[in-house]
């Protein structure tokens, strides 16, 4: 099987997903889960995103929809389409599985995937977390880990228009 393809592998729908979960867990895996636009894939969200499969043997990242982040970025956003954002996502040895999800949250997704660790960057307190109170009720783990300094969309946005 050829990269592209084995790639492309990683870009799954929510059923795909959950049956693939359910194998992950069959053996004893760990599924992290975290979520996010990713529209500029920068050091940050790599750093973020390595650090965040460290909490477990699977990392699946939840990617907003290009009509999610207009919602929540604004009209300008996102600079890359869906397919750029997957791609690059599921291009990341880290990374295990990406969807996508149309909603402002991803609160159906974390409670349809159910996952063992969820992980956000910033200075949210855990139980802040959308999704804080699924993952913790059924034992999990809710982190937020701080975002890596001088590092961000927004900024790549401002130096590329000025």
């Amino acid at each position: 099987m050829d990269s592209l393809t084995r790639l492309r592998q990683k870009i799954c729908t929510l059923d795909l997903l959950l049956q693939r979960i359910q194998e992950w867990r069959a053996v004893g895996e760990r599924i992290v889960f975290t979520n996010g636009c990713f529209d500029l894939l920068h050091y940050g969200h790599i750093c973020y995103l390595a650090q965040a499969r460290d909490f477990g043997d699977r990392l699946v990242v939840g990617l907003n929809s290009s009509d999610s982040v207009r919602r929540l970025k604004g009209p300008r956003r996102p600079i890359n389409d869906e397919t750029t954002r997957t791609h690059a996502l599921a291009a990341l040895q880290v990374v295990d599985a990406v969807v996508v999800f149309d909603e402002d949250t991803p609160l159906r997704l974390i409670e349809a995937l159910e996952p063992d660790v969820l992980v956000k960057g910033g200075d949210w307190a855990p139980e802040q977390i959308v999704g804080a109170s699924v993952v913790l009720t059924r034992g999990g783990q809710v982190l937020s880990l701080p975002f890596v300094e001088g590092y961000s969309t927004t900024l790549i946005e401002q130096k590329i228009r000025s």
